[in-house]
């Protein structure tokens, strides 16, 4: 015998009964169990769908053991979010966010008592913030809850549920059982968005086009001031500050106030003004469907016309939006703070920081060869306001851009001038450098 099998815990273990796997729930059952914790609504889609494609290899790397991905919403009240004072709508979103982590831990204890296995990842913070500015989530919620038959993707990028409308946070919960094709839940056969580009006309910055581009970086700067990108700047403004006086000319009491509040009761939202208008769903549609010169009078004007500070990087799209759509409305330069930490992230992330209105007019093939410590190849073409990022040398190209990897990414976080990089050859251009000009004035910072 092991000496460790003479511990008491293994002995009075082995003295047990036999365990026997609990009986399975039923869909049916499961579901009442999400409801009489306090969900809204929920769904079943196994993790082998091929809607999860693209997410069921990070779920599996670090819970492998994932059978199921169940889909939850909790409503939120929807006077709240459609205020012009935004401190009432982020205290629904807090609550409701808080809500929805304590449905899926009940859940989950729930399942654990049972003896099943069961897993809720966060609605959102804390993230793995070891990977920013990566991908700082593992759980992808919106897709899940796209295929889990809880609604479909808004072109504001919200999950409208078809019943609730974008009135919702997701939750969702990975499980170690397997469920029958006919209990699980199908995608919505129907687009709940009604296509009347509210949404469009609210952004303060433009981010939402009517024809269903997203500017990702315009929202992100400005929505997301006081999350993890803004607050990096504020510091950087802090750090650089010579002395009180300074710092008070860079960041107003307000400003500074707002950073305050957010780090002590959570990050705020300084928008989200597309949730708000939103009069998509059954439960929603009503005061749109009566009266929808009424509704933009009391929905949508009031976000419109309020006087208020909006961020924006400077020659982005986002400022050209608001000092042609909003003069009344104050802009606020700041940094941009989402910097590639690698090559890699460089090439990924080209797509979110891309401004296609100040690609406007251009029509080019930009070749990339790094060297040093990442070495790969790529190509960028700007074409008809849209980016293409391709591994590999491809086209005829206008500007062809060596350098080493290292150099690369110090300039991008404006650590280096790229007039010192060319002077040390460590960046060296074949072709006009007019072309580099373009290309940068397409990513401002």
């Amino acid at each position: 015998m092991n000496q460790r099998d003479e511990h008491p815990t293994i002995q009075k273990v082995r003295r047990l009964p036999e365990r026997t796997p609990p009986e399975s729930l039923t869909a049916a059952e499961l579901r009442q169990l999400c409801l009489a914790c306090g969900a809204d609504d929920m769904g079943l889609v196994s993790i082998d769908r091929p809607e999860l494609d693209d997410q069921r290899e990070e779920i599996l790397s670090v819970a492998p053991w994932t059978k199921t991905l169940l889909s939850f919403v909790c409503k939120m009240n929807r006077e709240p979010v459609r205020s012009s004072v935004r401190s009432w709508s982020n205290l629904e979103f807090h609550e409701t966010g808080d809500r929805i982590n304590d449905v899926g831990q009940a859940v989950v204890t729930h399942l654990e008592q049972r003896g099943d296995r069961a897993l809720n990842p966060p609605m959102g913070f804390p993230m793995e913030m070891d990977r920013f500015p990566g991908k700082i989530w593992v759980v992808s919620h919106k897709p899940i809850a796209v295929a889990a038959g809880l609604g479909q993707m808004g072109i504001h990028r919200n999950v409208i549920h078809p019943k609730f409308g974008n009135f919702i946070l997701l939750g969702t919960i990975l499980l170690g059982q397997e469920f029958a094709a006919e209990s699980q839940s199908e995608p919505v056969d129907y687009h709940p968005c009604l296509e009347c580009k509210l949404c469009v006309a609210a952004c303060p910055v433009g981010a939402i086009s009517a024809n269903g581009d997203f500017n990702f970086n315009s929202c992100y700067t400005h929505n997301y001031r006081e999350f993890m990108g803004g607050f990096g700047d504020w510091v950087e403004q802090v750090a650089d500050s010579r002395n009180r006086n300074d710092y008070r000319r860079r960041v107003s009491d307000s400003e500074s106030a707002s950073v305050w509040q957010s780090l002590s009761f959570g990050a705020n939202y300084k928008a989200a003004y597309c949730l708000s208008v939103c009069p998509a769903g059954e439960d929603v549609i009503a005061p749109w469907l009566d009266d929808r010169q009424q509704f933009m009078q009391e929905t949508l004007r009031p976000l419109q016309e309020k006087e208020e500070a909006i961020y924006a990087i400077r020659g982005s799209d986002a400022a050209d939006h608001v000092t042609k759509r909003f003069p009344h409305k104050k802009l606020r330069f700041v940094n941009g703070t989402l910097h590639a930490t690698t090559i890699d992230s460089f090439l990924k992330n080209a797509q979110h920081l891309f401004q296609p209105g100040q690609a406007d007019g251009l029509d080019a093939v930009y070749h990339f060869t790094f060297s040093g410590s990442e070495q790969r190849q790529a190509t960028f073409r700007i074409q008809d306001r849209r980016l293409e990022v391709e591994e590999g040398h491809h086209g005829t190209r206008n500007l062809h851009v060596r350098a080493d990897s290292k150099t690369w990414l110090k300039f991008l976080a404006r650590e280096i001038p790229i007039a010192w990089a060319l002077l040390t050859l460590r960046v060296r251009l074949s072709g006009s450098p007019t072309w580099l000009l373009k290309f940068g004035k397409c990513f401002p910072s």
